[in-house]
């Protein structure tokens, strides 16, 4: 009997990535990766426009170049013929949204656009719309949104709507040019099957989709700004599908151009953090998945819809048939110690890594673990892009206390490790605190593969075994699940995820297990960050905002 295969496609901040899975027992057979060559655009784009503050774009034909390069890398890795290959899927970093024109052309890829930054499309931690974002929460609280409870009281930057306001206020002609704006997951799989498939898991968490209710009223859109009473049917599209279902088949264009066959099942996309789950075997409720990378998810399901602070949404079958998903997050993670390696390591830091034949990351990781818990003395909150959850507040900025003379670059970056997971301690005890329990606690990502004393950390903060998905490419191996889905069981995949998890996802056989008095000097530390997390946070010192703006004025 033939095996069959399924190929998923993993979006993320600064690169995509394909694998080719085995569908009987999840198997990765083969990989490739492709790094976005114009990477994420926050100072000028192409042409050397400058842009403000806060924002971050990307160019769409990055994204087929992923498909045109890992694809048949991975078919020439594998030798696997292609009527072998029964289904393909995507996820995607998000709100990643673009605008586009009647054929679904990006409209900044035009000549007479190119030019215009808001044209471009606006990668999820594109920030700049948080003047928006604030007065969409106010004018919801206003009106007595009931929208508005299921995703946590306010609302990001990072999401649609306020998206598409600063659009609309700051470059009105993009906003009437522009036929419809789409993810940009929707838009890969319009490529790929020529019929768009609005993807509900992006609609739920990113644009205020509800499965019974769809999308608020025109009444609320007209509050927001007259032009925007009819935004959901004009410029979004009214129907909406679930993750799983088979947007379409393969186009012979696609086909060809891939190296795939013509027909092949395409599942609607996802969300890259929802999607891996399923790869680390996860479908019951009350498991939180932590997907570690640029920055870090909190994905977790239940059988009940909690009213939960600060996160970043509940969806009803948002990220598994029949349970309601829960999102949240933290903006900087893996960002966090690039910054500081690319900013802040000495030249003979450097210089022994190369000796060491380390890269900077081992090196820093190696002299930090020396470290007893709290001897550094320093503190850090972990806002350099701002915070997610359980603030929801993109204008509050990083920070660290404790720094003297004699303080060392290994003691800096242990800090920002530790300030990661204070902050998803806090992201955990606000789930608790509103009736939703984490029963488990499971870490996937390249940062939970890669750094040993990182997860031991987090076990010792949060005071919880760890469990890792085995897994190096955890979003791809979800997508490719869902892949075998549209595929569906008389296709040789499966009719539901929950089979396609049994099957194909795996955790480590290695856990983290905290350190009881690690985890007990931690806790005083902790308690340290909920004072400065809640005094910088919660309104009792605006200095955060008050120094970016006087930063924004003395930039213009």
């Amino acid at each position: 009997m033939n095996r069959k295969y399924a190929i998923g496609v993993d979006y993320g901040t600064q690169s995509g990535r394909a694998v080719l899975v085995d569908v009987s027992d999840g198997t990765v057979i083969a990989q490739s990766t492709k790094a976005y060559t114009h990477k994420v655009m926050e100072e000028y784009l192409p042409d050397g426009t400058r842009l403000p503050p806060d924002w971050a774009l990307q160019h769409p034909l990055d994204y087929l170049e992923v498909l045109d390069m890992t694809i048949p890398a991975v078919l020439r890795e594998s030798r696997v013929k292609p009527e072998d290959i029964i289904g393909l899927s995507i996820d995607f970093t998000a709100c990643t949204v673009m605008p586009v024109d009647k054929e679904g052309t990006p409209l900044c890829i035009q000549k007479e656009w190119e030019h215009v930054p808001h044209a471009w499309l606006k990668l999820w931690k594109h920030h700049a719309a948080q003047e928006e974002a604030n007065i969409c929460t106010r004018i919801a609280k206003e009106r007595g949104e009931t929208f508005l409870s299921r995703y946590g009281g306010k609302v990001s930057s990072e999401w649609m709507i306020p998206k598409l306001m600063e659009i609309l206020k700051e470059a009105p002609e993009v906003y009437e040019e522009a036929d419809r704006f789409v993810e940009a997951a929707d838009w890969v799989v319009l490529r790929l099957t020529g019929q768009e498939k609005r993807s509900g898991c992006a609609a739920g968490y990113k644009a205020f989709w509800n499965k019974k209710e769809g999308y608020p009223s025109p009444a609320f859109f007209k509050a927001l700004d007259a032009r925007l009473e009819h935004v959901a049917q004009e410029k979004l599209g009214a129907e909406v599908y679930p993750q799983g279902a088979k947007a379409g088949e393969l186009t012979r264009e696609m086909a060809e151009r891939l190296g795939l066959k013509e027909g092949m099942a395409v599942g609607t996309a996802n969300v890259d953090a929802h999607v891996s789950l399923p790869a680390v075997g996860i479908t019951e409720p009350n498991k939180l998945l932590m997907i570690m990378g640029t920055s870090t998810c909190g994905i977790m399901c239940s059988r009940e819809e909690k009213m939960v602070p600060g996160i970043c949404g509940v969806v009803e079958d948002g990220v598994l048939p029949g349970l309601y998903g829960y999102e949240a997050g933290q903006p900087c993670v893996g960002d966090h110690f690039e910054w500081f390696v690319k900013n802040c390591v000495p030249a003979g830091y450097v210089r022994e890594a190369e000796q060491r034949d380390m890269n900077i990351h081992e090196l820093l990781t190696e002299k930090a673990s020396r470290l007893k818990v709290g001897e550094s003395g320093l503190i850090a909150l972990d806002w350099w892009n701002g915070n997610r959850s359980v603030l929801v507040d993109a204008d509050l900025t990083g920070m660290i206390l404790g720094l003297t003379l004699t303080t060392k670059p290994e003691e800096i970056y242990r800090a920002l490790i530790e300030a990661t997971a204070y902050g998803m301690r806090t992201i955990i005890d606000n789930f608790e605190q509103a009736g939703v329990p984490v029963e488990e606690l499971y870490a996937c990502g390249g940062i939970s593969k890669k750094n040993a004393m990182m997860m031991q950390i987090y076990a010792d903060v949060t005071n919880r075994e760890i469990f890792i998905g085995a897994s190096d490419q955890s979003p791809a191996l979800g997508s490719a699940m869902f892949g075998a889905v549209a595929a569906g069981r008389e296709k040789g995949g499966y009719d539901t995820i929950f089979e396609a998890a049994k099957a194909m996802g795996r955790v480590e056989e290695r856990t983290y297990r905290p350190d009881q008095e690690h985890a007990a000097a931690y806790e005083k530390l902790y308690h340290e960050f909920k004072i400065l997390h809640d005094y910088f946070g919660r309104g009792g010192n605006d200095v955060m905002k008050r120094l970016k703006k006087i930063k924004a004025e003395a930039r213009r």
